[in-house]
């Protein structure tokens, strides 16, 4: 179990994350979300002690990463794929590895097949790997020590639709047989696919947290209407905050009391429904303030 306990970092006067509190359990996949630069990767280098927090506290199954003997071999960590000695080829990457942690060269064979590196490819040198091959090879690192947690940061980069599916379908197994896996991107869909748990952060803070299901469930609703500016100001009057998102509003509230509104004040809607499927909106909005891709009317590119 990984118990992340108000964990804020500062850099002089920047906030990299303030306050985070979260829990990633065993025998769940928990999907770290966030824009880039919200402070995914900052909290996962105080995890492993890369990093030092400025106030609050990491523990790995109770004990903090420095504390763990021989941490390998309880917890697999994958930050930078592209972090390899780049003249080692990838056989060696692992040996040297296994020799450190104390384990067994087949050790190396076994996680070698278990990511789907040939022989042929772990003769090769880092360097001349591609991207996705970087990130099986750092994926086998992290296995090695056989641990009982996973701590992995955009694991998904440089892999094709087929190593995706690959590496959920291995994140899922290692879950099943009571791992703890936490899992970071800033790609919603990949993280929908896999993660029994959501934990959303933005521009340092936690914004929202729970399984995708109960995210969606206080989403509330959501509505389009022609003259947006009017219902804005109806919904206002009604004590009902509307809250941009894409090119309509969600609102905590039952869609039927904002079709009254609409009605009352003649307002044209050309869409009224749950925000049930919406956990993409709900993101969206959540981490609006650090997302760069804001639509600006009258700009061309």
């Amino acid at each position: 179990m990984i118990k992340v306990e108000n964990l804020t970092r500062t850099y002089g006067a920047f906030t990299a994350v303030k306050d985070v509190s979260f829990v990633a359990r065993p025998g769940r996949v928990t999907g770290f979300l966030g824009p880039n630069g919200a402070g995914k990767s900052t909290t996962m280098r105080v995890m492993v002690g890369l990093t030092s927090p400025s106030s609050g506290s990491v523990t790995l199954n109770g004990k903090r990463y420095a504390d763990l003997p021989n941490p390998g071999r309880h917890v697999g960590v994958l930050l930078d794929a592209s972090a390899q000695h780049g003249g080692r080829t990838g056989r060696e990457v692992l040996a040297i590895a296994a020799q450190t942690m104390g384990l067994p060269k087949t050790r190396v064979d076994e996680v070698l097949a278990l990511v789907s590196l040939t022989p042929s490819e772990a003769k090769r040198r880092v360097k001349n790997y591609s991207l996705g091959m970087k990130q099986r090879l750092g994926i086998a690192h992290a296995l090695l020590g056989d641990p009982e947690i996973l701590i992995l940061d955009e694991p998904a980069n440089g892999l094709d639709p087929a190593g995706i599916r690959w590496m959920r379908g291995l994140l899922r197994e290692y879950a099943d047989r009571g791992g703890t896996v936490l899992l970071s991107s800033h790609l919603l869909t990949e993280v929908q696919l896999i993660a029994d748990d959501i934990v959303m952060i933005g521009r340092g803070q936690i914004v929202a947290q729970g399984t995708a299901s109960e995210l969606v469930a206080g989403a509330g609703t959501y509505v389009r209407a022609v003259e947006k500016d009017e219902l804005a100001r109806a919904a206002a009057a009604e004590g009902l905050v509307l809250s941009p998102v894409g090119d309509g509003f969600r609102v905590d509230a039952e869609a039927v009391a904002i079709g009254r509104i609409a009605a009352k004040q003649q307002i044209t809607l050309i869409e009224l429904r749950p925000a049930d499927g919406g956990l993409e909106d709900l993101f969206l909005e959540l981490t609006a303030d650090t997302q760069r891709e804001t639509f600006t009317e009258g700009v061309t590119a």
